[in-house]
């Protein structure tokens, strides 16, 4: 799994591609969570999903620790660009209620003002 993370308007989008996996993509993903929110740079998160091919159960749970991390420091996680396979993951977890979902990325960085 590979991350990059660029600014967008006081708004932290984490690029995601490949698997969110235990052992690999679960570590990482709390090590540039945890980087953003302690650092207080910005506590405002969307993980862009797009290029993600493949979430198992401790990605899922990563991804929810990802998002009471980012709501204990006053912040919002929102996820973008969910391919099929991922948003069925999400909807049969019943987590799709949980998450603000959205296609694109004006969208989603529109939902924070």
């Amino acid at each position: 799994m590979k991350i990059k993370t660029r600014d967008r308007d006081d708004i932290a989008i984490l690029d995601i591609s490949g698997e969110i996996t235990i052992g690999q993509g679960d570590v990482q993903l709390r090590k540039e969570i945890n980087e953003l929110v302690n650092n207080k740079e910005i506590v405002n998160i969307i993980l862009n999903l797009s290029k993600v091919s493949f979430i198992d159960s401790s990605g899922i749970g990563e991804i929810v620790r990802s998002y009471t991390t980012v709501q204990k420091h006053g912040g919002k996680l929102k996820l973008m660009g969910l391919e099929s396979k991922v948003r069925d993951l999400l909807t049969i977890t019943q987590l799709i209620t949980v998450f603000e979902c959205f296609e694109g990325e004006e969208e989603a960085v529109a939902s924070y003002k």
